[in-house]
């Protein structure tokens, strides 16, 4: 598959550019893209590793899901879908309890109504979670092969999370928080590809007004994902 002309000319950058100045790409996040504002960068190896389809980290997909809250905002659906902060919530990145407060304190930015899509790495690999917080809801998208089940921490972190939600919106809330697989999405054919899918989730979800994924499932495309270079 040929790459798309505007990631051809962003590894020219790379390669006339960055490298040779020794430079990275600096970007600001807005606050309404994951509730607070924050500069980050890419490095030229980033960009160069995206580009092979080579594995990913949380810059490259936190730099998408900027590009994704310009997408909702044109479509004035940024009521609708919100995200949060991969860097913040993998593993790693803090205690459980930490991390719990932070999404937490994401899910409180809302009416409720929204939906927040939360890419998660339990140690190099990809998923994805979308939390309906009203609903007491998780949908948990993996892109491995086989009978997948949620990572553990991730799911402590999670109704830790709608526990705190609960409380701040004085619910008493469920005994437990739904858990929903959905079924019929692409998988991925080899074992780095999984960030690249985890993005395309998250694209063609916002991409249907309606928000059906859930009753869409098998809707996924392989086809779509493997040949769309948009």
């Amino acid at each position: 598959m040929e790459a798309p002309s505007s990631l051809k000319t962003l590894c020219r950058f790379v390669e006339t550019t960055l490298l040779p100045e020794d430079k990275t790409l600096q970007f600001t996040i807005d606050k309404e893209v994951f509730g607070g504002e924050r500069d980050t960068f890419l490095l030229p190896e980033d960009i160069t590793q995206f580009a092979g389809m080579e594995e990913i980290g949380a810059t490259v997909l936190a730099v998408y899901m900027r590009y994704l809250h310009d997408v909702l905002k044109q479509a004035n659906m940024c009521s609708m879908v919100g995200f949060i902060d991969p860097a913040t919530v993998s593993a790693n990145s803090g205690t459980i309890t930490e991390r719990s407060r932070l999404v937490a304190a994401r899910l409180q930015k809302t009416d409720g109504e929204q939906i927040f899509m939360m890419p998660y790495n339990p140690g190099r690999h990809w998923i994805l979670l979308i939390v309906r917080a009203k609903k007491e809801t998780v949908y948990f998208l993996d892109p491995l092969p086989g009978h997948r089940v949620v990572d553990e921490e991730a799911k402590n972190i999670v109704n830790s999370a709608l526990k705190i939600y609960n409380t701040h919106i004085a619910r008493a809330g469920r005994k437990n928080v739904i858990w929903k697989t959905l079924s019929g999405t692409p998988k991925q054919p080899s074992n780095v590809e999984c960030g690249y899918y985890v993005m395309r989730f998250m694209r063609d979800i916002i991409m249907d007004p309606s928000l059906g994924f859930e009753n869409k499932g098998s809707g996924y495309h392989r086809r779509r994902l493997c040949n769309d270079s948009g």
